[in-house]
C-alpha cells in the first residue's frame, strides 16, 4: 500500500489534485483528517470553526493510528493535508508514508487567504512550516517530493506524469479532469472554501489568482518568499 500524504499551503489546488487522485480506480482519497486537531489546539478562528470540530476525531494521536495508518484495502491512499495542521503531534508517523509538498507562491496565496480568514499569519500561511519539515526529512534520506501549483496548472498532464513517476505508481489520464460539483469525500468545511473547485473540472487558473496583495501583508510576503524559493528549486518540473 501507498500512503501518501500531501503537505499543502492554504488556499492552494490541493483540493483539486485530491479530486485528480481520486478519478483513479486504484485510490481512495482522505480530505484534511487533522483539521479538528488543528482548530482544537490552536482555537485558530476559521470559518464553520466549531462545526468542523464536532464533525470529526479532534484526538490527533488517534487521527494518526486510525486514519493516516489505518486499514484500507486500496492500493493508494491520498490523504490532502495542511502542513499547518501538524502542531503538537508526534512526527514519527512522517517515517511510514510517502510526503509531498503542494507549494504556491506566496503572493498569491497570501491574497486568496486574506479573502477568507480575519488574519493572515506566517502560522497560517503554512510556508515556514513546509520549509523545515522539508529539511528535517531530507536529513533523515526520506526524499520528499516537491510540486509547484504553478507548474501544474502550466502543463497538468506532464507534471503529474512527473508527479505519478517520483510516487512511484502509473499515471492515469482520467486524472486531468473530474465532474464539477462537491464530492462525498469533502470535509464539512467545503462550503466556506472549495466554490471554486466545485465550478470545475479539471486543473484550470482562477481569474483571482493574481489579486492584488494588501500593502499590510507585504512584509509577510517578505518573510515568506526566500523559503518558498529554496523549495522551488526542488519542485516538479513539467516539460
Amino acid at each position: 500500500m501507498k500512503r501518501i500524504c500531501l503537505w499543502s499551503s492554504p488556499r492552494n489546488i490541493s483540493t483539486a489534485l485530491m479530486y485528480s487522485f481520486a478519478q483513479r480506480s486504484d485510490t481512495l482519497v482522505i480530505d484534511e483528517p487533522l483539521y479538528a486537531h488543528y482548530l482544537f489546539k490552536t482555537n485558530a478562528d476559521h470559518p464553520g470553526k466549531d462545526e468542523v470540530i464536532a464533525s470529526m476525531e479532534k484526538d490527533g494521536e488517534k487521527v494518526v493510528n486510525d486514519i493516516i495508518l489505518g486499514d484500507y484495502r486500496m492500493e493508494v491512499i491520498f490523504m490532502k493535508q495542511m502542513t499547518h495542521h501538524l502542531t503538537e503531534l508526534d512526527e514519527s508517523f512522517l517515517d511510514k508514508v510517502t510526503n509531498v509538498f503542494l507549494i504556491r507562491d506566496p503572493m498569491q496565496l497570501i491574497s486568496s487567504l486574506a479573502q477568507v480568514i480575519p488574519e493572515v499569519t506566517m502560522r497560517a500561511t503554512g510556508i515556514k512550516r513546509q520549509f523545515e519539515l522539508f529539511n528535517e526529512l531530507k536529513t533523515k534520506g526520506l526524499n520528499p517530493v516537491v510540486i509547484d501549483s504553478g507548474e501544474i496548472l502550466k502543463n497538468p498532464e506532464s507534471a503529474l506524469t512527473k508527479l505519478c513517476i517520483a510516487l512511484g505508481i502509473p499515471f492515469d489520464k482520467n486524472m486531468l479532469h473530474w465532474k464539477a460539483g462537491p464530492r462525498e469525500e469533502d470535509g464539512i468545511w467545503a462550503k466556506y472554501w472549495y466554490e471554486n473547485v466545485h465550478n470545475s473540472t479539471g486543473f484550470e487558473k482562477q481569474k483571482t489568482s493574481s489579486r492584488e496583495l494588501p500593502e499590510d501583508l507585504i512584509p509577510l510576503y517578505q518573510e515568506c518568499l526566500p523559503y518558498y524559493n529554496k523549495l522551488f528549486q526542488f519542485s516538479i518540473k513539467p516539460d
